[in-house]
């Protein structure tokens, strides 16, 4: 297989390549120090403050999509076959792009330090083909804060100027774009530097299961929404770098009969439509899940590959029952989802090894789900708890369940004993549920942090219990801002 050793992108309608990249090198960094580009803001640097968002053009069924990223976190080999816009290719011949002038218009920026991030996002939405609703507007700029102006004045410039129908140069050079994506994405694997240190993005999935088994000590990057971090805020050195997004079939989302088979490239974005239809609960966590740009870039592979005990997909993944397949070279294996986490920071997977595809059951007739996540803000942040239920109902009875949770324990884990106490319970007779919520006391030892303390974590998550017991008995619980089954703390 042909291999390249320059990252090659679109701008400004013109393909530019990039050779000797330290494999750590950002967008941001690049654009603000190697370009001297300074449009783009640094704030945060970790991808919750949404100043240095840039908007990134990829080839989907034939036509360029424009997704807002953060650029402080995304790494420069994730631009190889996309198209990168920045706040400084906006104006052209003297004149604002339409997004620009609805900003001035509508008096969106004061002291303007977040207003070319608010800008980009806001041009991935003059680009989405559709006239969004204020509530769509609202929920599309909850990755980017801004500390002065106030937000009314920003919405009304998205409602004066996406209408859903794009009149840019965007626009106008959108099959030109197309076909030069198309020729970008070639098949071809990027390996840039050395065997020593390199960032690598192979297009084939043998090539990239074979790299990575000749390089255990490699990072595998999907989104880079987590070991972004790493670089800039943990200042970790990591000089080989794998990235999986090359590999088209890694974003498959198929969706069979009885289940949904994602790849683990598929980013939230891209997984999103297919899981909300397995139960509403995974669509309302999802849409809470980061922020439009971490779920463009983000993925779900990624939420289980790095393990954590508060990641918000595996408490759900677990309790649906998913599989999760690993390769390693040509060889594959599975094992459900709950197995694979096995203490803090370890997980069952062997150097070298990758997370390929997980597999997530359907819901059967008999079968109820519900999922909430708990935390300070409503939008954009850490769970302190994630809690999540299967139910298997034998009429007005309860004939199993299983309960995962996260942020309780060193792991996403199951509620073993609250699980066998549900087993026979009628939802008619509240007094008996007791047992199962004792047992939670039993299955979990949560730790106090500045998230939430162990005794709160307890209470919440034996109140959510009883409050997914409620909803099945037909009651109705409280739901706050009218998302069900999702609070806020």
């Amino acid at each position: 297989m042909t291999r390249r050793s320059s990252i090659r992108f679109l701008r400004r309608g013109e393909v530019v390549e990039v050779a000797d990249v330290p494999p750590m090198r950002t967008v941001l960094d690049y654009l603000r120090l190697d370009l001297r580009e300074r449009g783009t803001k640094e704030g945060c640097n970790e991808g919750d403050c949404g100043a240095c968002t840039v908007a990134l053009g990829s080839l989907r069924d034939g036509r360029v999509v424009y997704q807002p990223v953060n650029a402080c976190i995304l790494l420069l080999g994730q631009l190889d076959g996309k198209e990168l816009v920045t706040v400084d290719d906006l104006s052209r011949d003297g004149r604002l792009h339409p997004v620009q002038q609805a900003m001035v218009d509508h008096h969106g920026s004061q002291c303007g330090f977040c207003t070319p991030g608010f800008i980009m996002a806001l041009f991935a939405l003059y680009h989405a083909g559709h006239a969004p609703t204020r509530e769509e507007i609202v929920s599309h700029l909850a990755g980017n804060l801004c500390r002065c102006t106030g937000y009314r004045p920003i919405v009304a410039a998205a409602e004066a100027c996406c209408s859903g129908t794009a009149a840019d140069g965007w626009a106008r050079g959108a099959v030109a774009a197309a076909r030069t994506l198309a020729a970008l994405n070639d098949g071809t694997d990027l390996f840039v530097g050395t065997p020593d240190s390199f960032i690598a993005r192979p297009a084939q999935a043998e090539t990239l299961a074979q790299l990575a088994a000749s390089h255990p000590d490699a990072v595998i990057v999907s989104g880079a929404t987590d070991v972004g971090l790493w670089i800039t805020k943990q200042l970790r050195d990591l000089p080989k770098i794998i990235l999986t997004g090359g590999v088209t079939s890694l974003h498959a989302v198929a969706e069979r009969r009885d289940h949904v088979a994602i790849g683990a490239a598929a980013t939230y974005e891209e997984a999103s439509e297919a899981l909300a239809a397995i139960d509403p609960d995974i669509g309302d966590v999802l849409s809470r899940l980061g922020s439009t740009q971490v779920r463009a870039s983000g993925t779900v592979g990624g939420n289980i590959a790095n393990g954590s005990p508060i990641g918000d997909m595996p408490p759900m993944l677990i309790a649906l029952g998913a599989t999760l397949t690993l390769r390693q070279g040509h060889q594959e294996r599975t094992l459900p989802l709950e197995q694979f986490f096995i203490a803090y920071g370890r997980q069952d997977r062997a150097p070298g090894e990758l997370v390929w595809r997980i597999d997530v059951p359907r819901l059967n007739t008999d079968e109820a789900f519900r999922a909430y996540k708990i935390s300070k803000r409503f939008d954009q942040d850490i769970s302190a708890v994630m809690a999540a239920f299967k139910f298997r109902l034998d009429g007005r009875r309860i004939a199993s369940a299983r309960i995962a949770c996260g942020g309780m324990a060193a792991t996403p884990k199951r509620a073993a004993r609250a699980e066998a106490a549900l087993v026979g319970v009628s939802l008619d007779s509240p007094a008996d549920w007791q047992a199962a919520l004792d047992g939670l006391n039993a299955d979990y030892a949560p730790i106090s942090d500045m998230r939430a303390s162990a005794t709160y974590r307890m209470q919440v998550v034996q109140g959510l219990l009883r409050k997914a017991l409620m909803e099945l008995a037909g009651h109705k619980a409280t739901r706050l801002l009218g998302a069900r089954g999702v609070l806020a703390s």
